[in-house]
């Protein structure tokens, strides 16, 4: 089982993540994924989030890391919002943004639109 699927168990399942995973896409403003990628990009540590979005191995990222992208209050907030700690949600994102970025690309439409994508059959 992926980080990514243990996620959605921890969540309830594919429902229980789509409305937690949409409540927390207002965390990140209107420009969603997109804005956590120009974040890493301005912080210094582009490679590390193309690597999630290329078709490639995903780099890792460190809490620290994450935290000084994001604000360490951010990623308290979104850890608490999905039940898990910083470390977690650092080995997670990898994962969840590659499953986010179909095909190298990342989807046009806000982080609620293309997080419904992933649960439709």
């Amino acid at each position: 089982m992926s980080l990514f699927d243990g996620v959605l168990n921890a969540l309830g399942g594919e429902s229980g993540a789509m409305a937690d995973l949409q409540a927390l896409a207002g965390h990140f403003g209107e420009g969603g994924l997109q804005t956590i990628i120009d974040k890493f990009h301005q912080g210094g540590l582009g490679d590390i989030v193309q690597s999630w979005v290329s078709n490639g191995a995903n780099l890792p990222v460190s809490p620290e890391q994450l935290q000084a992208v994001l604000g360490s209050e951010q990623v308290t907030k979104v850890a608490s919002a999905l039940g898990v700690d910083t470390t977690q949600l650092a080995s997670a994102l990898p994962e969840l943004i590659h499953n986010l970025t179909p095909d190298g690309q990342v989807p046009q439409g806000g982080l609620t639109d293309i997080l419904g994508g992933l649960f439709k059959s």
